[in-house]
């Protein structure tokens, strides 16, 4: 049985050529829509996934513009909107050292150097240079944590367990 990741989720149509705009839930954009590259559609109504085949990527504001190979116009990818779009487990591709996809790190508990139990990673924002991990800490109270070398201590994605050495205030 093979394994999907969600890369992104089709909200709308643009223009009338057949381009859809994408909110993008993976790092690695450029690459994962490069054109030639395959993604399945999957729809909420749908039995069988859709095999897609990219044929142009753009970025406009914050979302990515895609074509398909053999969607020439907006009538054939009306039907494809909250769509999402994945690829499968043999597509991830090996990852540098500490590089980490986003469904490895989500889930993840967090702890400090000391002990103290902090909370669970439930979402990654990426702002700019660096991401930025959303915990869910006690009593619902959310923080948020830089994934930079001096905060972030280990990653251990097969325990679930994440280390931090807090910076002064980033807890309070």
């Amino acid at each position: 049985m093979q394994k999907y990741y969600n890369v992104g989720k089709i909200v709308n149509t643009h223009g009338i050529k057949g381009e859809v705009r994408v909110i993008s839930k993976t790092d690695f954009a450029d690459e994962r829509y490069k054109p030639g590259n395959s993604l399945t559609l999957f729809m909420p109504e749908a039995k069988e996934p859709i095999e897609l085949t990219i044929k142009s990527h753009r970025k406009h504001k914050n979302f990515d513009l895609l074509t398909f190979e053999g969607y020439e116009n907006i009538n054939e990818i009306e039907k494809m909107k909250g769509g999402i779009l994945k690829v499968s487990e043999d597509q991830l591709g090996a990852l540098e050292d500490n590089e980490f996809y986003y469904h490895e790190i989500i889930g993840c508990e967090v702890t400090t150097t000391s002990g103290e139990e902090i909370g669970k990673i439930k979402e990654i924002l990426s702002p700019g240079a660096n991401d930025v991990w959303v915990i869910k800490g006690k009593g619902g109270k959310e923080l948020l944590i830089p994934y930079i070398e001096d905060v972030v201590k280990s990653v251990d994605v097969k325990t679930k367990q994440i280390v931090i050495e807090p910076m002064e205030g980033l807890l309070s």
